[in-house]
């Protein structure tokens, strides 16, 4: 009897395990960034990416929507997290990413870089490679912009 009770509590354990490991992707999510030539809360604010900022989970993807022409995502050499995959969208045209290792990454429209036309994705809880990412290499306006991000992912 009580081998019995063992055999079928190993077997409840692997299908438990079995059954989460299925339904995990079931219950990521695909959030949407758009590429835009003005900012939809201050039309003074030109080349954004809206949301700039996002709280995604392991496993989430990111699709950054071509709204206005002209515009891509690219990853950001230094601002992203040890063993994550870097990236490089097309010009004018949709983009998805999806982000498997937690921590922050940072994003730019390549020719926008320097008009601040950037972003932060912080997946999962771990912000280790926060002071990492700041000390990539910013120009022009992209460094008010990514200390304004910056401050959002430290939780000020």
């Amino acid at each position: 009897m009580l081998k019995l009770k063992e055999t079928l509590m190993k077997k409840l354990i692997l299908a438990l395990a079995a059954t989460s490991l299925l339904a995990s992707p079931a219950f990521a999510k695909d959030w949407q960034v758009k590429m835009l030539n003005k900012d939809p809360n201050n039309a003074k604010v030109h080349m954004v990416f809206s949301p700039n900022f996002l709280k995604i989970a392991p496993g989430d993807t990111v699709t950054f929507k071509a709204v206005d022409k002209g515009h891509n995502t690219t990853s950001i050499k230094g601002m992203i997290p040890q063993g994550a995959k870097p990236w490089k969208g097309p010009m004018s045209k949709d983009y998805t990413v999806k982000f498997e290792t937690p921590g922050l990454y940072g994003y730019k429209c390549t020719p926008h870089f320097a008009m601040g036309m950037v972003g932060l994705i912080e997946v999962g809880e771990d912000r280790s490679n926060l002071e990492a990412v700041k000390k990539a290499k910013l120009v022009g306006k992209s460094k008010k912009v990514f200390a304004q991000l910056f401050d959002r992912a430290a939780g000020q």
